[in-house]
């Protein structure tokens, strides 16, 4: 089997570490965190100073790293996995970051022999534990081959979606998705208590028809019972619609529900929420409304 370095362990990385390591891939991984990798490393794992150790004997490397800037000093950066990877081996990217630093760097990994997919996930932690996310993929055809077991370990829904940074850009697809359904989901859900609704019944009675959604079914039911604990964190989503907005800005696309959900969730930040679910966008209108559910 492939070996595999594995660089970012956090909510999502850890558990996509341990699905691949039960799954029999020789795994290193490193995390700027040591105690992760160290937890990992009692299942089997063999742990790394630097990305670019991490990288030195595996001939796939996969991160997931929060942001454009982490990803391109663990890539890129002096002790980062460009120094250390091999040609012939392949560089995953399953972070959600700037599709055009993803072609950049995609480049810069072509000029040292090394091969990159982008390749961002959906589905959160929960999908992640589960080892059913949606993975799109961008890059090569026949290196996304080359890795599709890896990718089938990890998710249920894989696609090949184009060239480098395609990945990325039909993840922010999928962001502009989740998120305005999202804003939906809490005008739908204070409409229906104000008007005398139950809100829980709402969900019921529309849940399996045109309206279905995954915010309406997963979300709404944890807006009404108050329970805001993070299955991704505004904060996160935030980045991602700051990445989606940046590129519509570039392309010259207006994007005008987009900006108004990036606006409600830096309400909800303003409010010291940005560590809280998603779902927790319904008190950016029960603030506006001047009513509230509870």
């Amino acid at each position: 089997m492939q070996r595999i370095g594995f660089i970012g362990l956090g909510i999502m990385g850890r558990p996509m570490c341990h699905h691949l390591l039960k799954a029999g891939y020789p795994v290193t991984v490193y995390n700027r965190t040591k105690e992760k990798a160290e937890a990992l490393a009692k299942e089997g794992a063999k742990t790394a100073d630097s990305p670019a150790t991490a990288s030195a004997d595996s001939e796939v490397i996969i991160t997931i790293i929060t942001d454009t800037p982490d990803v391109l000093e663990v890539i890129l950066g002096d002790n980062g996995v460009i120094h250390g990877a091999k040609p012939g081996s392949v560089v995953i990217d399953m972070s959600t970051i700037s599709p055009s630093a993803t072609r950049s760097m995609a480049g810069r990994l072509s000029e040292k022999g090394i091969d990159m997919l982008d390749a961002p996930v959906s589905g959160g932690d929960t999908g992640a534990r589960a080892g059913t996310l949606a993975i799109m993929v961008g890059g090569k055809k026949e290196v996304f081959q080359r890795c599709l077991p890896i990718f089938e370990v990890l998710g249920q829904s894989i696609t090949h979606v184009g060239d480098h940074g395609m990945g990325q850009t039909v993840k922010l697809c999928n962001q502009i998705l989740v998120s305005v359904t999202n804003l939906a989901v809490c005008e739908a859900i204070l409409f229906a208590k104000k008007s005398g609704v139950d809100p829980g019944i709402m969900i019921e009675a529309t849940q399996n028809g045109a309206a279905a959604s995954w915010q309406l079914s997963n979300l709404g039911p944890k807006m009404i019972v108050r329970d805001f604990d993070p299955g991704f964190m505004i904060n996160l989503q935030q980045k991602d619609l700051r990445l989606a907005l940046e590129s519509a800005r570039e392309a010259r696309l207006p994007v005008p529900g987009l900006g108004l959900v990036h606006q409600l969730y830096a309400s909800n930040q303003a409010a010291g929420e940005g560590r809280e679910g998603t779902q927790a966008l319904i008190k950016s209108l029960e603030r506006l409304a001047g009513f509230a559910l509870d």
